[in-house]
């Protein structure tokens, strides 16, 4: 699972082919710890229906700024370049697999 930052979020993510997950943590979150094996799992399972990638939220500040990033983790789904769907907080490997589903 790659991780990004301002700079390239608008190539990795804006203008990429398919849906793209974008997970705003932080290493100091511990919710957002319990979150990478599944995000992980998710990548490797769905990785050639959705891209899935991670953004530090404090060595990437302006990308979580445009998106009202107030809490984290948040997850936000984009398709064709646009923001389609929002999930905040720690989620089970099995809602995530859901939500990413009903976007496809």
């Amino acid at each position: 699972m790659e991780q990004i930052n301002d700079t390239n979020f608008q190539s990795e993510v804006l203008n990429a082919d398919k849906l793209v997950l974008v997970d705003f943590f932080a290493t100091w979150c511990g919710p957002c710890r319990q979150m990478l094996p599944v995000m992980e799992e998710l990548s490797s399972e769905l990785g050639s229906q959705v891209k899935i990638v991670k953004m530090d939220v404090d060595e990437a500040p302006k990308t979580p700024d445009m998106f009202d990033i107030q809490s984290i983790p948040t997850m936000i789904l984009f398709k064709n370049g646009q923001m389609v769907d929002k999930k905040l907080g720690a989620q089970s490997k099995a809602d995530v697999a859901g939500w990413i589903k009903s976007h496809l």
